[in-house]
């Protein structure tokens, strides 16, 4: 549908019910095909389907990145604690990385975790991980510590990089 501004250029109006931004809707388990293809197709050791239906379960944040025209394309899970908010996964489809999707999903967090009146962040993130780790690092989280051997490896385990934010009121 079409209308004409006062200026005389012609504008496109959505159609009832068209997105025109990507969103963030709660996941749900018949999500769970399509995020573990991304899944899949993101991580050597990817989580499995009883990881994600026990995050479910057990009520973790759990959110999909829906695209303007309703795919998934990305998805993050946070378990809420006492205080804090530890961020367990966030993906994005390979082929739409490097487009601000993961940096929407984490301002999402903050802003629920915010509402919640949490005062902190948690991560873990593989060392070798360096698009995660400049990611982070931008948004304004600081590495706090180490857990040593916490991921698998194709050659035994690797160390895990543990990063907090603080969220000031």
């Amino acid at each position: 549908m079409t209308a004409l501004h006062s200026n005389g250029v012609q504008q496109v109006q959505p159609e009832a019910g068209l997105r025109l931004v990507p969103e963030l809707a709660p996941m749900r388990l018949m999500d769970l095909d399509r995020v573990l293809a991304i899944e899949m197709q993101t991580y050597e050791f990817p989580w499995t389907r009883g990881n994600f239906v026990d995050s479910l379960a057990d009520g973790h944040l759990a959110r999909v990145l829906l695209d303007v025209e309703g795919e998934i394309q990305g998805y993050f899970l946070a378990m809420v604690g006492v205080d804090e908010m530890h961020l367990l996964n966030i993906s994005v489809a390979p082929d739409q990385q490097r487009r601000g999707w993961a940096r929407l999903m984490l301002d999402a967090l903050v802003a629920g975790a915010r509402a919640a009146g949490k005062s902190q962040i948690w991560l873990e993130v593989r060392r070798s991980n360096a698009p995660a780790l400049a990611l982070y690092t931008r948004y304004g989280f600081k590495e706090v510590g180490l857990r040593r051997a916490y991921y698998p490896a194709r050659e035994g385990r690797e160390d895990a990089l543990l990063f907090s934010l603080e969220l000031k009121p």
